[in-house]
């Protein structure tokens, strides 16, 4: 008989099959922030328990705290697999705050020791006449040896770099352009010091120039050209071929498709490249120390006479071991940062202002 002929004759209903849910219980949005105040807590319980000086230590602890707690909570509640998943998402912002603390206490003491002395004085007058036991002074002849510098390596490297891009992109092929690329790898891996020890020994030994700003300019732009080249390339390769193709099917030639279309295309991400090879060669100070030789007055020629520099000048006041010494030099590394903070914002926003406009 029939479950059906049997409810209809008074029998007993048939049991329901039980369903499976299609939802599962899940944490709160808040215990992830109680979790990591929980954790926090501990942390500097158990640190200053066991009496540990530093608080880098007691925020490993709340770190470890921290991803076990979530490891356990989240198991206990939705299962071990969206736990390893929380896990894995928990590591990733340990890691991101572990690599921010750091910068961040950097820039914190450098504002704090450096802004005390920054005023228009120190951003508007030399060293030149000033004792260095005594306050007084200023930083006005380094941002001038730097802007210089750093300028003349920008106009040697970025033609150099972006026209030895295009060749490896648009025409490189066989066994030139394997030797262009393996240098080009070789020169991004070179330490500053090699570069400098190269200028001086082949432009101020072998071909008997002196110590300027244009000799730490040659050994900048040798660091320079490897990053322009490699963001450049990378740039020129995310240009769709199509592009390419539709231009030269109407006749176009090559290099009047590389310079409207290709260049036009890229140029956001380009620019973008080259300002951060500026800002990255602006705050190195090894070959500046060979090749410039330091300078207190102002010197405007950067062909002729040692020039002074931002990072030159950091390391120059730092190794004098004075009271005045050390503020001179904590405040021209603070205008470093600064001009390398304003050249990465520069950066930011001219890749925005370029970026491929979708329309609605």
């Amino acid at each position: 008989m029939s479950d059906t002929t049997t409810a209809a004759a008074g029998g007993p209903a048939p049991a329901s099959v039980p369903q499976p849910s299609l939802t599962h219980r899940r944490l709160p949005r808040w215990a992830p922030a109680a979790t990591a105040a929980v954790s926090i807590a501990l942390g500097v319980g158990i640190g200053a328990g066991a009496s540990l000086s530093s608080h880098v230590q007691w925020g490993l602890i709340a770190l470890a705290l921290f991803v076990g707690g979530t490891y356990a909570v989240t198991a206990r509640v939705e299962g071990t697999r969206q736990a390893k998943d929380r896990v894995a998402t928990s590591l990733v912002w340990a890691c991101f705050v572990v690599a921010v603390v750091p910068l961040y206490s950097l820039v914190e003491t450098t504002i704090s020791k450096g802004a005390k002395i920054i005023d228009g004085h120190f951003l508007t007058h030399s060293m030149s006449g000033v004792l260095n036991t005594e306050a007084g002074g200023g930083v006005y002849h380094a941002i001038i040896g730097s802007l210089e510098q750093v300028g003349l390596a920008s106009l040697i490297a970025i033609p150099v770099g972006m026209l030895t891009a295009i060749y490896l992109v648009e025409y490189g092929r066989g066994a030139l352009a394997r030797t262009v690329t393996f240098f080009v790898d070789v020169m991004t891996g070179i330490p500053s010091i090699v570069s400098g020890l190269f200028i001086l020994a082949f432009w101020i030994l072998i071909l008997g120039f002196g110590f300027s700003g244009f000799a730490g300019s040659l050994a900048l732009a040798i660091l320079m050209i490897p990053i322009v080249v490699r963001s450049t390339e990378e740039m020129l390769k995310l240009v769709p071929n199509e592009l390419r193709e539709a231009s030269l099917a109407l006749g176009v030639p090559k290099w009047r498709t590389i310079l409207k279309v290709v260049l036009p295309t890229s140029i956001g991400g380009i620019l973008t490249g080259v300002m951060l090879a500026v800002a990255r060669i602006a705050g190195e100070s090894a070959p500046i120390l060979l090749l410039v030789f330091g300078n207190p007055a102002i010197n405007n020629d950067p062909f002729h006479n040692p020039q002074s520099s931002l990072p030159y000048f950091v390391y120059e006041q730092y190794t004098l071991g004075t009271d005045a010494s050390y503020d001179r030099a904590w405040g021209a590394a603070l205008v470093l940062i600064a001009f390398v903070m304003i050249l990465n914002l520069l950066a930011r926003g001219i890749a925005r202002w370029k970026a491929p406009k979708t329309g609605r």
